[in-house]
């Protein structure tokens, strides 16, 4: 499903990620977590292809960056769904249209589309809201209806960076709750992430952006709250089977 194999990753001539090797299976619910400026969102943009590795390869959906043609980039996108720290909504338009808009534009059937639309905001506990314009929504609500529209296209996986940075506690949480749901339904989900106190609260497979690297980690607590812990070998190997 998704794959790095012996992967530099460089932003600049600044080097991200160096010999990178991961496989994610299809289904699974995966953290990415680190400091601010670790590479967590350089990983999941060399995911959607906005960054190439500069040696080895990365794959995801039948795509691989060795062989993938510019003009496909925008068909792996349409199996993907992004979730992005700003919300990004359509100001200009209400939640249904934000969803409708992006149907429209990969060519679905008039016929389809609003049961597509309703569908996922459904998922998401907005369908009451599918009127109302993003501005008057809180901001827990904007990112659940931007969740809705990476779901609206029936997605293989879904990449969230930093989904709940700009929210309270309580929406964090929500927010959590509605991904970890959809996981639930086989839809592969990775979750880029600096909150170790979200990952500590809805467990699943944990990765430490380390030393240009990744490594398998669990979240436990200490005495400023809750910090990373390396699992060590036989402990991670138990953990997968």
């Amino acid at each position: 499903m998704i794959a790095f194999t012996n992967a530099d990753i460089e932003i600049g001539k600044k080097s991200i990620f160096r010999n990178l090797n991961l496989t994610i299976q299809p289904g699974e619910l995966v953290y990415v977590v680190g400091r601010s400026g670790s590479g967590k969102t350089t990983l999941l943009k060399s995911l959607y292809m906005e960054l190439k590795p500069v040696k080895g390869e990365v794959g995801i959906g039948g795509f691989s960056s060795k062989s993938i043609r510019k003009r496909q980039i925008a068909f792996l996108r349409r199996k993907l769904g992004i979730v992005f720290q700003e919300f990004r909504l359509l100001e200009d338009r209400n939640v249904y249209d934000n969803l409708a808009f992006v149907l429209k534009v990969t060519g679905t059937k008039e016929a389809l589309v609003r049961d597509k639309v309703m569908n996922a905001l459904r998922e998401v506990g907005l369908e009451h809201a599918a009127k109302e314009m993003p501005r008057k929504l809180s901001g827990g609500e904007q990112q659940r209806v931007a969740i809705a529209r990476a779901l609206v296209g029936e997605p293989v996986a879904i990449l969230a960076d930093e989904p709940t940075g700009n929210l309270d506690p309580e929406s964090s949480i929500e927010v959590l709750e509605y991904l970890k749901k959809i996981n639930a339904k086989g839809i592969t989900v990775v979750i880029g992430t600096h909150d170790y106190e979200l990952v500590r609260h809805y467990p699943s497979k944990t990765l430490l952006i380390q030393d240009q690297n990744l490594v398998e980690t669990s979240i436990q607590a200490c005495s400023t709250g809750w910090r990373p812990v390396v699992m060590p070998a036989a402990e991670a190997v138990e953990a997968e089977s």
